[in-house]
């Protein structure tokens, strides 16, 4: 099980229990069926449900949106996150504030799938996460699932919310495999979640940052050293406590995030945890981000761009203490792993190309 088939079956899954759902995405009839996470919808649910939209996002998300005030369940894909930005006024003043602006008589029960691309030469313009620009808005939740055994639960749940919810789906995770027994966790949208415990330092990532944060612990364990990986799973609303009660266990902070470092999910993390957990704290948080700078699109370009596994092992080097040598072990055994697998290709389970 893969996280977008867990994704696909969670869409199928609660089309068939609500008849108001339907899909609406440019390509929803393509073969590719949205990188596969369409695929066979329309044929259980029927052709009717599954609206093929033309390349109009700003309208496509007005749509969506009286469709939800109206009592539907629309679930609005779209292949780019950056495609969102031409239906900023959609989403951002009239979805997520419809609630409020009548005195709750109206919600917009809508889930709006964006995908976040990397690597393959997609460049400035199909790189970015954009995670802050939506979470910073009362009115949407906003989720971003990692591992199949979250992923079903969270669009579930995420199609029977009463609030416009935003799901973006990193492209490198929906090939993430888990074993068939492990899924299906229900979770839904509730928060942060400990995925390796640890107690020399707290590292809190979000998206795919949380695989290249447990390849990362997972070298340093060889090590002796003692990494609690959080994944943030959920954006807003923003809970904290998981996160809280892991730095006071570990005294020492690190984020990672896709996202950039100024102004981003990263900093927020890091303000909140100064702001509740100061006296916990042994040291100044730390933030891993992307630099002030747009993202390359030429490989030669790449490295360093993104925060990795190695630069976790470095960075977390310099909060914890250990020497040099163990980051050189780390490094020399990360990338055996990797041998022969591009910069801009995640892992050998990845089946891209973009």
């Amino acid at each position: 099980m893969n996280t977008g088939k867990a994704i696909r079956d969670g869409l199928l899954e609660a089309a068939r229990n609500d008849p108001s759902v339907f899909f609406m995405a440019e390509g929803v009839s393509d073969p590719t069926a949205v990188y596969g996470t369409l695929a066979g919808i329309g044929d259980e649910i029927g052709a009717d449900r599954m609206v093929e939209a033309p390349v109009s996002e700003n309208a496509l998300c007005g749509v969506a949106i009286g469709a939800a005030m109206a009592g539907k369940r629309p679930v609005l894909s779209f292949h780019r996150v950056e495609f969102a930005m031409l239906a900023l006024d959609q989403i951002l003043n009239n979805a997520a504030k419809a609630h409020y602006v009548s005195n709750g008589q109206h919600s917009v029960p809508m889930l709006l799938r964006l995908v976040v691309g990397r690597g393959w030469g997609q460049g400035p313009k199909h790189s970015q996460s954009l995670d802050s620009v939506f979470a910073a808005f009362p009115g949407l939740k906003v989720i971003a699932p990692v591992f199949p055994s979250d992923a079903k639960s969270m669009v579930q749940d995420a199609i029977q919310d009463d609030n416009p919810v935003i799901c973006l789906e990193n492209r490198w995770c929906h090939y993430i495999q888990e074993s068939e027994e492990s899924h299906f966790a229900v979770r839904g949208i509730d928060g942060p979640a400990v995925r390796r415990e640890g107690s020399d330092a707290t590292v809190v990532a979000s998206s795919y940052m949380v695989v290249e944060a447990l390849r990362a612990a997972e070298q340093l364990a060889r090590e002796g050293i003692s990494v609690e990986v959080v994944d943030l799973r959920v954006y807003r609303p923003f809970e904290a406590a998981l996160i809280e009660g892991s730095v006071a266990k570990t005294g020492k902070l690190l984020s990672v995030t896709d996202g950039p470092a100024l102004f981003g999910i990263g900093a927020e993390i890091v303000a909140h945890v100064a702001e509740t957990c100061f006296s916990a704290l042994q040291m100044p948080p730390r933030r891993l981000a992307l630099p002030d700078h747009p993202v390359p699109s030429t490989r030669a370009l790449l490295r360093g761009v993104y925060p990795d596994s190695v630069r976790i092992v470095e960075e977390l080097g310099r909060m914890i203490g250990y020497g040099g040598d163990v980051v050189t072990r780390c490094r020399q055994r990360i990338e055996e792993e990797r041998a022969g697998i591009p910069i801009d290709v995640p892992d050998a389970y990845f089946r891209g190309p973009f």
